[in-house]
């Protein structure tokens, strides 16, 4: 499992006083980011196979309140991808100071060809990156189907 520690600012607070639901989409994004760069998955690298990730959806599940003063941690783990790797899904979990668990989300998504915008396989080297990391119980290789799971479609303004 892949860790990062976070520090609760003023800015990721809300009306509320407790972390904002943009900080937790902010520490999620950052924390996958940092994930895959570790991998290989540098700007550098990316730009040169002309591939970006997308996110399909982000289910988020709140089980207490978070506030500033206190470190917190943000997990990511890889629970599924496509064998081509073009499909993954990531489940984060918020840990507060104590190792309390306190948020999870479970996150869908893929890699995009930038310069044709369609959805795109990965080259051999970053499936081979990905091949190394630790896979948790559960862990599934996805399918297109597993990616309909929430269809949704448009609807234009009549």
């Amino acid at each position: 499992m892949y860790l990062k520690d976070f520090e609760i600012r003023w800015s990721d607070v809300d009306a509320n006083r407790h972390l904002a639901n943009s900080a937790y989409l902010n520490f999620m994004s950052h924390t996958r980011m940092a994930f895959l760069m570790e991998l290989g998955f540098t700007h550098k690298t990316m730009e040169e196979e002309g591939i970006g990730p997308v996110v399909f959806y982000e289910h988020m599940y709140y089980f207490k309140e978070a506030f500033p003063g206190k470190p917190v941690k943000v997990s990511m783990e890889v629970v599924g991808m496509s064998e081509d790797g073009k499909f993954f899904e990531f489940h984060h979990n918020f840990y507060d100071y104590k190792g309390r668990n306190f948020a999870h989300c479970e996150m869908m998504g893929a890699w995009v060809n930038l310069k044709t915008r369609a959805l795109t396989g990965l080259n051999q080297s970053f499936l081979n990156a990905f091949s190394k990391v630790e896979k948790p119980k559960g862990f599934r290789v996805l399918t297109k189907e597993n990616t309909r799971k929430f269809a949704r479609v448009p609807k234009d303004l009549e």
